[in-house]
């Protein structure tokens, strides 16, 4: 993925994230770390990769959710199983998203899983395309920004400690790194699973 980002720049960032965003399974927020790095290493503008990163996440994000709005729903009530399936389920979704649609599509941008399937679920659920829409905007700008501003720092950290301390330094800036991030997963399950539970 980074090399298609460092290769195709912008374009490829943007078509990454807008891709997932929509649905399809791609890993978005690998490619705005990958651009976020190359800023740091002045192959490209950390303002631009940040603007384009949450711009195609916004546009993905509504693709995603009329997709599901005009489309999924029909999909579901068509066949015999997902018709009972979704005869069961789609009453209690949409009561979920009317109570906690905005909060969601918010945390959605920070979780994987959730960042491709949220924004069709929306839809589905026939929750308020205004609702959805300022949401999802605040979800993919403050997304864009936590991720591309660390990214973009920790690159420059990383190159900073491996020029002045050799290595050994890069290694352990790795390591508390990875500290970091098994931190912050495991937060992630925490919300997410206190958001299920409501």
């Amino acid at each position: 993925m980074s090399g298609l980002v460092h290769h195709y720049g912008l374009f490829a960032l943007f078509l990454i994230v807008m891709l997932e965003s929509g649905g399809v399974p791609l890993p978005g927020e690998t490619a705005l770390v990958a651009a976020a790095i190359f800023a740091s290493q002045g192959k490209l503008n950390i303002v631009e990769v940040i603007g384009v990163a949450a711009a195609a996440a916004i546009i993905g994000d509504n693709l995603g959710y009329w997709v599901g709005r005009t489309g999924g729903r029909r999909l579901l009530e068509r066949f015999g199983p997902l018709r009972r399936w979704s005869a069961r389920t789609l009453p209690w979704s949409e009561r979920f998203f009317q109570r906690h649609g905005g909060k969601t599509i918010f945390l959605a941008r920070f979780f994987s899983v959730l960042r491709v399937t949220a924004a069709w679920i929306a839809g589905i659920s026939r929750m308020h395309w205004w609702t959805f829409f300022l949401w999802n905007a605040a979800g993919g700008i403050c997304w864009a920004v936590l991720v591309g501003l660390v990214a973009y720092y920790v690159g420059h950290a990383a190159a900073d400690a491996i020029n002045h301390y050799g290595l050994w330094a890069g290694a352990g800036l790795v390591v508390i790194l990875a500290i970091v991030w098994l931190a912050v997963h495991l937060w992630k399950k925490r919300v997410l699973r206190a958001e299920t539970e409501l």
